[in-house]
């Protein structure tokens, strides 16, 4: 009788040997911790992610090394999920297969500043591009409340902006992000370069479409930025300021993040300058602005309580930037683990009028958090993190339906599927880049809902 011998299948925890140049980790206990990120912050997603890691994780140094990875992968059809730093809220660096972690937080070389231009590769912190961009003159035009720690490509595949959409809106605004280095997911990967409207196709899909080896972005001039903080008895004055300072195209300011009471309290910085009937606006501004702002506050009944330039600032290692977007949520979960958010997205000319709807309706359950900025296409508009007192599954969606009544868009933090969230609907041209760059379908497989529908009408 004849029998075939078949080659043994290699499996992701046969790779520390196969490619043993590359740092592996294998330890249960840190891969397990680096499978996950602040998805947390949902007890929706803490739910659904429960139990969900990699097999392994490789932390490649060169593109060299990430070609051998990726071409073992391939090879073996053994599933990549990419990771920067973990600093995500909705389980984009989560394996829904196990397979290899390709944490890139290693490779993080500074690559040069042209003018206002920037190139990095993908896993450069970014407070570490800024320290070399500003000898340079020029600063990252975006500043997320994760810039200590999470990376251009992690901003990139994940993220939104931060402190400076307010200038020059979100990522996706065009002439923001300029051109992408990709690397294919195949035997023998292949290496392309991106530019404009075809590179942002490869943004905020989970690292799903393609791995992103290096990023070139606009910058901007640098500012000693100052830190302020105006206090408010009345939260429809404290909105209207807000608003108004937008607006202001004199006033030169890098963030405005609007804190409904009695969210100031559970912020270190404001807990001693704040009682629980108070609302905050925190400000990033430049020097000589601030005394126009000031006065523009005092016209909606606000008073400055807090004023610190950029060298105290720096010398103290606190900004209040990290008080701001998602870093609100986490802080306030220090206080009431029962905190969880939504995420929402304003009407531009109408946003004043929804949100002082939505706090009559639901003030005390939800509390607002605002971030003004300007919306992709150049209006002036606010994004809400609203916390909110979670009880139930089903109340958390009611409140996001009741969002949606007032003509307000929820981008789902509650999800981990890309057009269940931000990607609300999401272009073909996504899933035609996927096509082009993981054939296969190995990368963070399961988080692209089109792809899976696609290979469901081919079998």
């Amino acid at each position: 009788m004849n029998s075939t011998v078949l080659e043994p299948t290699v499996t992701a925890h046969d790779l520390p040997n196969l490619i043993p140049a590359v740092e592996w980790i294998t330890d249960t206990a840190r891969v397990a911790r680096l499978s996950q990120d602040f998805a947390w912050f949902s007890p929706i997603l803490k739910r659904d992610l429960a139990g969900k890691v990699g097999e392994v994780v490789a932390r490649p140094r060169s593109e060299e090394e990430i070609a051998a990875i990726v071409a073992a992968c391939a090879k073996a059809k053994i599933p990549l999920t990419i990771r920067g730093t973990g600093t995500g809220n909705y389980g984009q660096s989560t394996p829904l297969f196990g397979g290899v972690i390709l944490d890139l937080s290693g490779f993080n070389a500074f690559c040069w500043v042209r003018g206002q231009v920037g190139r990095a590769q993908s896993g450069i912190r970014l407070s570490e591009f800024d320290v070399h961009a500003r000898p340079h003159g020029m600063e990252l035009r975006w500043l997320p409340s994760t810039f200590r720690s999470a990376t251009l490509g992690g901003l990139f595949g994940g993220g939104f902006g931060g402190a400076g959409s307010i200038n020059y809106g979100p990522l996706a605004a065009p002439g923001n992000v300029l051109a992408v280095r990709v690397m294919t997911v195949e035997p023998e990967p292949q290496i392309v370069e991106l530019r404009g409207a075809e590179a942002m196709l490869l943004h905020h899909t989970y690292g799903t479409n393609g791995i992103v080896l290096e990023l070139e972005v606009a910058l901007s001039p640098c500012v000693p930025w100052s830190e302020c903080v105006a206090q408010f008895e009345s939260f429809d004055n404290a909105l209207e300021f807000a608003s108004k300072l937008t607006k202001a195209p004199g006033l030169i300011k890098k963030e405005i993040s609007f804190l409904a009471a009695p969210i100031p309290t559970y912020m270190a910085p404001l807990m001693p300058l704040f009682n629980d009937k108070q609302h905050a606006v925190l400000m990033v501004l430049a020097p000589q602005s601030i005394e126009g702002v000031e006065d523009l506050a005092k016209t909606f009944g606000g008073v400055f309580c807090y004023n610190k330039t950029a060298e105290e600032v720096q010398s103290s290692n606190r900004t209040l930037v990290e008080y701001t977007w998602n870093h609100t949520t986490l802080h306030a979960l220090k206080v009431d683990k029962n905190f969880t958010y939504i995420q929402s997205g304003f009407t531009p000319s109408k946003h004043v009028e929804q949100v002082k709807a939505l706090e009559k309706e639901l003030g005390g359950e939800v509390l607002m958090h605002l971030e003004f900025l300007r919306t992709k296409e150049g209006d002036f508009n606010c994004s809400g993190l609203q916390l909110i007192h979670y009880t139930t599954e089903e109340r958390l969606n009611e409140i996001m339906a009741i969002y949606r009544s007032h003509g307000v868009q929820i981008n789902n933090p509650h999800v981990y599927i890309v057009e269940d969230g931000k990607q609300n609907n999401l272009d073909p041209a996504v899933v035609k880049m996927k096509e082009r760059f993981d054939p296969l379908g190995l990368l963070n497989p399961g988080k692209l809902r089109s792809w899976a529908s696609r290979e469901q009408r081919s079998s």
